[in-house]
């Protein structure tokens, strides 16, 4: 077990004893939403934020075990997954980030507020982002031991190397490799065929609407 994994289940430990961490996930169940690992088992979780291995340098999750999203954003994940393994059964989807409270929203915003980061952090004074209504997910691809594939980049690196709609001349000015190159293309070709969307600046990141459609049609996660 690698050091992250250790760091993470330490964590969730930590949660656990001191009683918060099933009040949580009770909460966001009574919420309305699913936990992703009850719908489909294979599916990896290693919630990031629940750590202070992230660009914050905080555990902003404390208290939540589990990887939560709406229902309608569950199932695409799923069959997501359900796809990966049909070509790719050697593969698994390993989630790092799903729903995300309004309340830890606030916390990330004023920890990213003046800094170079804050264009990565979504103000919860105009309504959040999609991940407050469970309805995106950031994933990669892991392999048969748990190990992440390579991306050309880590989680949440906030560069033109994350970048999606320039990955060809990314590739031909060698700041990503082919074996990332195609990684990106199988989990992006992959989660669109489930009917994710993508985004411009970060590999990791998929919307399972519109915030359009999730302003219309979803709760925002209080």
């Amino acid at each position: 077990m690698n050091l992250k994994k250790c760091l993470i289940l330490l964590v969730l430990l930590s949660a656990c004893l001191y009683g918060n961490a099933e009040d949580l996930d009770a909460y966001l169940r009574s919420k309305g939403l699913v936990d992703v690992s009850e719908l489909d088992s294979t599916i990896r979780v290693e919630l990031i934020y629940a750590t202070t291995d992230n660009f914050m340098g905080e555990a902003v999750y404390s208290g939540i075990t589990r990887a939560w999203l709406h229902p309608d954003a569950a199932r695409k994940l799923v069959a997501a997954q359900q796809l990966l393994k049909k070509e790719r059964p050697d593969l698994t989807l390993l989630v790092y980030d799903a729903a995300r409270p309004m309340s830890v929203q606030r916390r990330m915003w004023k920890l990213v507020r003046g800094t170079d980061k804050v264009n990565y952090v979504s103000n919860p004074a105009n309504g959040g982002g999609l991940h407050n209504y469970g309805m995106a997910v950031d994933v990669t691809l892991s392999d048969e031991s748990g190990e992440p594939l390579p991306m050309g980049t880590p989680f949440d690196f906030f560069g033109e190397e994350a970048h999606t709609n320039n990955e060809e001349a990314l590739l031909n000015a060698g700041k990503i490799d082919r074996k990332a190159f195609d990684n990106r293309r199988l989990l992006r070709r992959i989660m669109r065929k489930a009917g994710f969307r993508i985004i411009p600046y970060e590999w990791w990141h998929f919307n399972a609407c519109s915030r359009a459609e999730a302003r219309q049609s979803y709760p925002v996660v209080d």
